[in-house]
């Protein structure tokens, strides 16, 4: 059974304070301990006279929270990753924010779902995610890794040349304003923009999408998640863009990149009664009929 949570959030919104309250007052209720990112600025207003904890790492917290709640936008549950991956807590996000995918439990579901959260009645899915192995710690140390992608990009307007090896084989030269390079999990952020496919979380595959490319005949592709990736980019400039879920930098077209899947892998949280395709539906109006 559930006995601490921890609650992450970074905007300052009033939907946002009012989730977190909401939160906190409802475990505490129910007899659960709930630590306070020291950014989540919420949690003041609320009416219980229990003293929540501030926490700026959750290595220094004598005891670890058996769950993590991200509270806003997909955005918020990507930064929350990097405080928690290591530890191998689980992740529920609450949305606060648009789409929300990773973060799936609505702002009117809160009540219903502190409820589900404390019974247990709840089940941890393992997302793969990516790492920019090559070049080493390009981000700071550990920040490396992806939760729903890696891409190469172009840095002003011209066309890059990119030269993808799969495995030591030469798979294809895209010219391109850049690429993809999504886990499951990433199928529905920006690789669903560009026309990739979707894959289920527990998918390890990986996928290969291309932006805006020269050669119209140029289709996504998906491939074993076991796959090693280098890329070897060329163009009029001198440089271009890589980018780490929502960290970006600069690099020089002397720099290839080596993709490959992490050792590790994050959990999430899937609440009872709420599924994958159920999301994908209502997320993306699957079905709907204007005319209704």
């Amino acid at each position: 059974m559930l006995q601490r949570v921890a609650i992450y959030c970074k905007e300052n919104k009033p939907r946002t304070a009012e989730s977190v309250n909401r939160l906190v007052e409802g475990f505490y209720r129910r007899g659960i301990r709930v630590f306070l990112h020291q950014k989540t600025v919420a949690g003041e207003a609320c009416s219980t006279k229990e003293p929540f904890e501030r926490f700026t790492d959750l290595g220094g917290l004598k005891e670890l929270p058996d769950l993590v709640l991200s509270v806003g936008g997909d955005g918020t549950f990507l930064d929350t990753m990097l405080k928690v991956r290591d530890f191998g807590i689980p992740i529920a996000g609450v949305n606060t924010g648009r789409m929300g995918f990773l973060a799936n439990i609505t702002e009117d579901e809160i009540d219903h779902s502190i409820g589900l959260l404390s019974k247990g009645e709840y089940q941890v899915i393992e997302r793969s995610l990516l790492e920019i192995r090559k070049p080493a710690d390009i981000f700071d140390p550990g920040d490396s890794t992806a939760l729903n992608e890696v891409t190469i990009q172009k840095a002003d307007p011209s066309m890059i040349t990119i030269h993808v090896h799969v495995d030591g084989a030469f798979l294809n030269t895209y010219w391109s304003d850049g690429l993809i390079v999504s886990t499951a999990t990433g199928s529905t952020a920006y690789n669903l923009a560009v026309g990739g496919p979707i894959l289920s979380p527990e998918d390890e595959s990986i996928i290969i999408s291309p932006i805006s490319p020269h050669n119209l005949t140029i289709r996504p592709i998906v491939i074993s998640g076991e796959s090693i990736l280098r890329m070897v980019v060329e163009g009029r400039s001198n440089e271009y863009v890589a980018t780490c879920d929502f960290r970006s930098r600069r690099l020089p077209f002397s720099e290839e990149i080596i993709i490959s899947r992490s050792d590790d892998k994050l959990k999430t949280v899937m609440l009872k009664g709420i599924d994958f395709y159920s999301t994908l539906r209502n997320k993306l109006m699957w079905g709907a009929d204007r005319r209704n």
